[in-house]
C-alpha cells in the first residue's frame, strides 16, 4: 500500500518547486494532500494529473497521512511539527526549528541516509540551503580522505530570503536600469530607488542589493557571526559526524535570483590530489564536474538554476596549504538546497514504510 503524503506550505516559493518535483518523479504516493494557511485554503493546484484543493492547516489535516513535508517558517514548524508527529506522521521539516535538536536527525541522503531511521521525535530535519549546496561533494570526499578544516565564503541568491527577496531585486533592478549613473556609487543607487518610490524599509536588507553585494546574510549573533554562518558550521559538523570540525564561514548576499555559490577551502587528514578528488566526484550521481576554466567552463548560478545536481568547478590544490583543495560549488537553493533534499528524505522514509 502506498503511503499518503502531505505538503505543508504548498503555496510558498519552495512549496511550488516541491510540487514541480512531485510532478516530474515517479509517483510512489497514495493520497497527496496540500496544506497551507487559511488564506490560501481553497486554491486549486495540479499534482500528478489531478486538481487538488489546498486545505487549511489544522490537526485534522494530518488525519490518514503517513509522511508530511513542512516548508513553513520556523515558528510554524515548531508548533505544528510535533502535532503532526503525535498523530503518527513522519515529519520532514525544511525549517531551522529542529536542525540542532540532538533527537532529530539532520539528513542528506547522499551522505547519511541511515540517520533517517533514527527519529525518536518522529521528525527529520532538512539542512540549510547554504550547507546543502556543498554537502554531496564534501561528503564524498570526507569518506575517503577525512575532512578536518573548512573555510567557506558563500554568495547567496536573493531567493534565500524568500519571495520578498526576489521581488525586491526585481524592483531595484528595474529602477536602476533606467539610470546610467546608478552603478557609480551606493548613495546614487539609493537615491534612484527613493525617486522610484522604493523605500529601504520595504526591503529585506538595510542597503540596496541591485548592483551591489551585501556582506551579511542572516541575522547577527554573538561574536559578530551571522545565523547563516553558524548554520554552516553547526550543520556541517552534525551531517558529517565530525564534532570537532574547524569551520570559518562568511555569508554574502548577491544580486542573483536563484542558486547559491560557495568558494570552498577544504583541508583533509590524508594526502589528496585534484585528480583523485575529481575521480571520486565523478562517481557521485548527484554531483557534476564542470571544470575547464581555460575554456571558460565552470559553474555559475545562471547555468545551474532549475537543475537538481550540485556543480563543482575551479578545483585546484591550495597554493600554500598542504592536504587542501579549493573549489567553487554551485547549487539551486530552491531545489537541492530545499525542496529536492526534503523530497528525497521523504522518499527514503516511504521505502522504509513500504
Amino acid at each position: 500500500m502506498k503511503p499518503n503524503l502531505a505538503l505543508v506550505g504548498a503555496t510558498g516559493a519552495v512549496g511550488t518547486v516541491m510540487i514541480d518535483i512531485i510532478n516530474n518523479r515517479e509517483n510512489i504516493w497514495g493520497e497527496i494532500r496540500l496544506i497551507a494557511s487559511a488564506r490560501s485554503a481553497g486554491k486549486k493546484i495540479a499534482v500528478n494529473g489531478k486538481e487538488l484543493t489546498v486545505v487549511a492547516l489544522s490537526p485534522e489535516a494530518f488525519d490518514g497521512i503517513d509522511i508530511a513535508m513542512f516548508d513553513v517558517p520556523d515558528e510554524i514548524s515548531a508548533e505544528w511539527g510535533p502535532i503532526a508527529a503525535a498523530k503518527g506522521v513522519v515529519v520532514v521539516d525544511n525549517s531551522a526549528a529542529f536542525r540542532m535538536d540532538p533527537e532529530v536527525p539532520l539528513v542528506v541522503p547522499e551522505v547519511n541516509p541511515e540517520m533517517a531511521k533514527s527519529r525518536p521525535k518522529g521528525i527529520i530535519a532538512n539542512p540549510n540551503c547554504t550547507t546543502l549546496t556543498m554537502m554531496a561533494a564534501l561528503g564524498a570526499l570526507h569518506k575517503k580522505w577525512q575532512l578536518t578544516e573548512l573555510v567557506v565564503a558563500s554568495y547567496q541568491a536573493v531567493s534565500g530570503a524568500g519571495s520578498s527577496g526576489i521581488e525586491q531585486l526585481k524592483k531595484e533592478t528595474a529602477a536602476v536600469a533606467t539610470n546610467a549613473e546608478a552603478g557609480l556609487a551606493s548613495d546614487t543607487v539609493a537615491k534612484t530607488l527613493k525617486q522610484q518610490g522604493l523605500n529601504s524599509s520595504d526591503s529585506p536588507w538595510p542597503t540596496p542589493i541591485a548592483l551591489n553585494v551585501i556582506p551579511l546574510a542572516g541575522s547577527v549573533k554573538e561574536g559578530g557571526h551571522t545565523s547563516e554562518e553558524l548554520k554552516v558550521r553547526n550543520e556541517s559538523r552534525k551531517i558529517l559526524g565530525i564534532k570537532d570540525l574547524k569551520v570559518a564561514a562568511t555569508c554574502v548576499r548577491v544580486p542573483v535570483q536563484v542558486s547559491h555559490s560557495l568558494a570552498v577551502h577544504a583541508t583533509f587528514a590524508n594526502d589528496i590530489t585534484v585528480e583523485q578528488a575529481k575521480a571520486e566526484l565523478e562517481k557521485q550521481p548527484t554531483v557534476v564536474l564542470m571544470d575547464e576554466p581555460e575554456k571558460g567552463i565552470f559553474p555559475t548560478p545562471a547555468f545551474v538554476a532549475g537543475q537538481d545536481p550540485t556543480y563543482v568547478g575551479r578545483m585546484r590544490q591550495s597554493m600554500d596549504f598542504p592536504k587542501t583543495l579549493d573549489m567553487f560549488v554551485v547549487g539551486d537553493n530552491l531545489r537541492k538546497g530545499a525542496a529536492l533534499n526534503t523530497y528525497e528524505i521523504a522518499e527514503l522514509v516511504a521505502k522504509e514504510l513500504a
